[in-house]
């Protein structure tokens, strides 16, 4: 059974008498512990798509089932708990919280986790230490390189030990060398304790980390294809 899976998925925006279609018919599948990158211009609607995957936007027509249910079957109560505990979101701007140190913006999905509070320090600690950050623990955000936010958000983006990992252009921000660092941590990840990955990008040399490229174009799938020769970890072709 695959993880997510898409069938006819489409997504239209009303305002007014005004109708704008973002998704037009998105049929996929993604298996547990796949790295997949999908691809498309601005307004080519991967990011829409990305939002209803997480579970942070609805859709207009379609079946969307994740981990063999569709979002109708979940409650309320229930999709909070699946998006805090079962998925983790990287987003390009961070989104972290100023003046709170690294060690508590981690421990922040913590809080809805239903977790014991004295469990959140480890969590915490052994989520930055995976990322290398256990130096800046006790930094705040202002202290911090845009490389060194985006490895706090993927560290409490693992904080719960998701089963999947979405990350909307996780690199946009971030000069060549610490956005191969952050696609090398999500590499790794994906390789070494088999999280499912979906990256959204616009950049053939980021989606290139994944195994398989979704290449999206007025809000449908125009291909999916996997990936032949891998980017490695390190910038080079496998």
């Amino acid at each position: 059974m695959a993880l997510i899976e898409c069938e006819k998925v489409e997504k239209v925006y009303q305002d007014g008498e005004l109708t704008t279609p973002a998704l037009g018919g998105v049929s996929f599948k993604v298996e547990s512990g796949e790295f997949v990158a999908i691809m498309g211009p601005s307004g080519s609607g991967k990011s829409t798509l990305l939002h209803i995957l997480g579970f942070l936007d609805g859709l207009t027509r379609g079946k969307y089932y994740f981990d063999g249910k569709t979002i109708e079957e979940f409650s309320k109560e229930e999709i909070a708990g699946v998006r805090n505990k079962k998925m983790g979101f990287v987003f390009q701007a961070f989104n972290l919280l100023s003046r709170t140190t690294v060690l508590e913006n981690v421990k922040l999905p913590l809080a809805y986790s239903g977790r014991k509070e004295e469990e959140w320090d480890a969590l915490a600690r052994s989520a930055i230490d995976g990322v290398g950050l256990s130096h800046r623990i006790n930094h705040e955000p202002s202290q911090l390189s845009g490389g060194e936010k985006q490895r706090v958000a993927i560290a409490r983006a693992l904080v719960n030990e998701p089963q999947v990992i979405f990350a909307d252009e996780p690199t946009g921000n971030l000069d060549s060398k610490s956005g191969q660092a952050i696609m090398e941590i999500l590499q790794k990840l994906n390789e070494k304790r088999g999280h499912t990955i979906l990256l959204i990008t616009h950049e053939t040399y980021t989606a290139e980390h994944a195994q398989r490229i979704i290449t999206m174009k007025d809000g449908m799938i125009e291909s999916d294809h996997r990936v032949d020769h891998r980017m490695r970890a390190d910038g080079f072709k496998k």
